[in-house]
């Protein structure tokens, strides 16, 4: 007779697809600056904090925003944008608008598995069109440009990345209410 339970090996799996699925979310440009949520870091410890969980939350903005500037390192070489373009393609279809995991010989690949394939590619494509320079400076300025950005924006108004879509409706159920529980309101 099968067994009908379910192991904790099938959570843990479940699990990690969908967390690290959540990962790959397009958030607004209008959350991305707004302008209420900059302040300067407390320490640099802060300022790390605040890095890493921008990059994860912010994960395909700051991709669009690096190949952006990538791209217009390139504008007076015209082989080389061409190249880039044809990366583009692989980018738009496997990594910024692909909202379902991608999977190869029906194994699901990890998000980070695809960015960093995708990323590596492009690089070494654009390298060998002899533009290595542009490619060096265009990522630099990108890693200077998202850093800042990511160090100064506070991270106050965001909650860990995918944390909606892990938890479903328990985060609404497991919350604080939004009124007072008692008819008197404080002042």
């Amino acid at each position: 007779m099968p067994s009908t339970t379910t192991t904790y090996d099938t959570i843990m799996s479940a699990q990690t697809l969908i967390s690290s699925h959540a990962k790959h979310t397009r958030r607004p440009w209008s959350e991305l600056f707004s302008l209420s949520s900059f302040s300067l870091p407390i320490s640099a410890a802060d300022a790390k904090d605040r890095i890493k969980l921008n990059v994860s939350y912010f994960r395909v903005n700051y991709v669009i925003t690096a190949l952006t500037i990538l791209f217009l390192t390139l504008l007076w070489h015209p082989t080389s944008m061409i190249v880039f373009l044809i990366t583009f393609i692989f980018w738009w279809f496997l990594y910024l608008f692909n909202d379902n995991p991608v999977v190869i010989f029906n194994r699901t690949v990890d998000d980070t598995v695809v960015l960093g394939a995708l990323s590596f590619a492009t690089v070494l494509l654009l390298v060998l069109t002899h533009v290595g320079v542009n490619v060096l400076v265009g990522l630099i300025i990108a890693v200077v440009v998202i850093g800042v950005h990511a160090a100064f924006r506070g991270t106050e108004d965001l909650g860990s990345p995918g944390e909606e879509e892990e938890n479903g409706l328990l985060s609404v159920v497991g919350s604080q209410p939004l009124r007072p529980t008692s008819g008197y309101n404080r002042i």
